[in-house]
C-alpha cells in the first residue's frame, strides 16, 4: 500500500519557500510516552504570520498512528488551518478543517477553491455519524473529511490540495492586527481544551492537565501565558 504523506514534512517545506521558520524548543514535551503510546511534537514561530504546530502519535506498537498539523495565522486574516490524518490498523481517516477566527468574513470565492477539492472526493465514504460538536457552528462547511480503507493516493492529493489552496490564499489574504486575531485563536484553544475531545481525554489521562494544557494551547496553538 502507498504510504501516506507526512503532512508536516510537507507543510513545512512549502511555507519555508516564502517564510522564515524557527522551530521552538519545548523540552521534554517533545517525546511523551506511556502506556504504548508516543507523542511527538514540534513547534515553531512562522515570521510575519503566526504559529505552526505538528503533533504525532503512534500507539499498539505502530499499527495505529495520527498525525496533526496546525498553522494559526495570526498577522493574515485566514481561517484557523487544521489538518489530521489517522490510520487505524489499515482504515486511514484524512480530516482538513477550516475554522471561523477570522476578524472579516471569509470571502465565498475563497471558500469556493475548497469545495471544489471536497466535491472531487465525494465518491469516497463519509466517516460514520457523529453527535454536534461545539465547533459545528465555526467550522467551514469546505471542510474535508473522509475514511475508508485503499484511498491512500486520493487522501494524499486531497491533504496536498487543501495546503496548496491554502498558502495561494495567504499570498493575497489581508493582514490584519495580530493582537486581535491572537484573541480569537486563542478563544478557540482555549475552548478546546475545556470542552475536550478523544486527544485531549486522552493526554490529560496520561500525563495530567499541566502537561496537555502545555501542548494542546502553547504548542499546538501558540497561546502564551
Amino acid at each position: 500500500m502507498k504510504e501516506h504523506k507526512d503532512l508536516g514534512a510537507a507543510l513545512i517545506q512549502k511555507l519555508q519557500e516564502r517564510y522564515t521558520l524557527n522551530r521552538e524548543n519545548v523540552g521534554a514535551d517533545a517525546r511523551l510516552s506511556k502506556k504504548g503510546m508516543v507523542f511527538e511534537t514540534e513547534s515553531y514561530a512562522v515570521e510575519n504570520l503566526g504559529h505552526l504546530c505538528v503533533l504525532r502519535m503512534k500507539a499498539m506498537l505502530g499499527l495505529m498512528k495520527m498525525e496533526t498539523v496546525v498553522l494559526a495565522c495570526e498577522e493574515k486574516d485566514v481561517p484557523l488551518f487544521n489538518l489530521d490524518y489517522v490510520d487505524a490498523m489499515g482504515k486511514e481517516t484524512q480530516i482538513a478543517e477550516l475554522y471561523d477566527t477570522q476578524l472579516a468574513p471569509w470571502p465565498g470565492e475563497a471558500q469556493s477553491a475548497f469545495a471544489a477539492l471536497k466535491a472531487r472526493d465525494a465518491d469516497l465514504p463519509d466517516p460514520p455519524a457523529q453527535s454536534a460538536h461545539w465547533y459545528d457552528a465555526i467550522l467551514y462547511p469546505c471542510s474535508y473529511h473522509k475514511a475508508g480503507k485503499g484511498f491512500t493516493e486520493r487522501l494524499n492529493a486531497a491533504a496536498d490540495g487543501y495546503m496548496q489552496r491554502f498558502l495561494e490564499q495567504l499570498e493575497a489574504a489581508p493582514a490584519c492586527g495580530a493582537e486581535a486575531k491572537r484573541a480569537k485563536i486563542r478563544a478557540f484553544a482555549e475552548e478546546l481544551f475545556a470542552q475536550g475531545g478523544p486527544a485531549v481525554d486522552t493526554m490529560t489521562k496520561l500525563f495530567g492537565r499541566e502537561v496537555a494544557g502545555r501542548v494542546i494551547l502553547r504548542y499546538m496553538y501558540g497561546v502564551r501565558p
